[in-house]
C-alpha cells in the first residue's frame, strides 16, 4: 500500500514552490492545513530546516524558514494521528545531543509521531556562520546519524565515542516515545543514496524525475542487500504538483490535473516501481483552495492508490 504525506505550506517559501498566498499566511493557516491532513488520511506533515539564508540566495530561497521542531511541536498539540517529519533537518549544523534533546522531546510530546528526516545541507555560508566544516559535511552527517541512533535510543545515558563527537554518562530525559525513531535520509546524490541504503530507515529522494527514479531505487536496494541489511526501508517519492479537477487557470506544465481516477492511475506508477510513500503538493490560490484540494485527494484519489 502506498501512503501519502505533504510538505507544509507557509513554513518554507522558496520561489521554486511557494504559492503567492503563503506570503501573508501564518499560524492559523498552518493549523488549518494540519487539521485537514489529519481529517483526510495524510500519513505525515513535513517541515524544512534552515538557520539563516545568505543574501545571494535570498531571492530564490527567501528567508522564510520556520524552525522544524517548533513548528511540528505546535502542530502536534492540534493533531492526534498524523506523523511529524523533518524534511530535512540539517543535523550536522548542531551537536547531536542538542538535536536529540529537541527531537526526543517532540516525540515524547506527540506520543511517538516523529520521523527524523536528515540531510547534508547545501548552503555554505550557513555552515561557516555556525563554525561547521562545509567541505566535510557528508562525513559529519554520517557520524551524526550514528550518534543520534544512540542519543535517540531507549537509554537514559546514551553513549557514543566517535571521531568528532563523544559522550557517555550524560543523561537525557524524556526519552522518545518510540523505541526506534525512524531516520529517513534525504537527497539523490550518489553519496545520499548510499547513506540512505547503509544507515537509513527510509529514503527521501530530492527532485528525481519519474523516469529516473526506478533506477535509483534499484541501486538503493542493491547497496542495502550487498551490505547484508535485511530490515525493510521506506522508499519515498516527491510527486509532480497536483490539481484535482479541471483548473480554470494555468497551473504549470508539469502539474498533474484532471479526474481523480486519472491522477490516481498516474500516481500508481510510483508504487509499481517500489515507492512506499508519496509526498504530494497541490497548486492553490488560497488556504481554502488548498484544504479543498487535500480533501478531494483524500476522498477521491487516495482510495484508488
Amino acid at each position: 500500500m502506498v501512503v501519502y504525506g505533504m510538505q507544509l505550506p507557509v513554513q518554507s517559501q522558496s520561489a521554486i514552490y511557494a504559492e503567492p498566498w503563503e506570503a501573508a499566511a501564518g499560524p492559523a493557516d498552518l493549523l488549518a492545513v494540519a487539521r485537514a491532513a489529519e481529517d483526510h488520511g495524510f500519513d505525515y506533515l513535513a517541515s524544512c530546516d534552515h538557520v539563516a539564508i545568505p543574501r545571494r540566495l535570498a531571492e530564490a530561497m527567501s528567508t522564510v524558514w520556520y524552525d522544524p521542531v517548533a513548528t511540528l511541536s505546535f502542530l502536534a498539540a492540534a493533531t492526534e494521528r498524523v506523523r511529524l517529519l523533518s524534511h530535512v533537518a540539517v543535523v550536522g549544523l548542531r551537536h547531536p545531543l542538542v538535536t536529540a534533546k529537541a527531537y526526543a522531546t517532540l516525540d515524547h510530546l506527540s506520543a511517538g509521531r516523529l520521523v527524523l528526516g536528515v540531510g547534508a545541507g547545501h548552503v555554505q555560508e550557513e555552515f561557516e556562520a555556525l563554525g561547521v566544516d562545509f567541505a566535510r559535511r557528508g562525513a559529519v552527517l554520517d557520524e551524526t546519524m550514528d550518534a543520534l541512533r544512540a542519543a535517540l535510543g531507549p537509554e537514559e545515558y546514551p553513549e557514543h565515542l566517535g571521531e568528532r563527537f563523544a559522550f557517555k554518562d550524560l543523561g537525557q530525559l524524556p526519552r522518545p516515545a518510540q523505541e526506534r525513531v525512524p531516520l529517513w535520509v534525504g537527497g539523490s546524490s550518489p553519496a545520499a543514496v548510499r547513506r540512505a541504503a547503509l544507515k537509513g530507515d527510509g529514503w527521501l529522494p530530492q527532485g528525481d524525475p519519474r523516469e529516473q527514479l526506478a533506477a535509483q531505487i534499484r541501486k538503493l536496494l542493491r547497496l542495502r542487500a550487498e551490505a547484508g541489511i535485511e530490515e525493510p526501508i521506506t522508499v519515498g517519492a516527491i510527486a509532480e504538483p497536483l490539481y484535482i479537477g479541471t483548473p480554470d487557470r494555468p497551473v504549470g506544465r508539469r502539474t498533474l490535473s484532471g479526474r481523480p481516477e486519472e491522477i490516481a492511475a498516474s500516481l500508481r506508477a510510483y508504487g509499481e516501481m517500489g515507492v512506499h510513500q508519496i509526498q504530494v503538493r497541490f497548486r492553490s490560490r488560497s488556504r481554502t483552495e488548498l484544504t479543498d484540494q487535500m480533501a478531494a485527494f483524500g476522498t477521491e484519489v487516495a482510495p484508488h492508490l
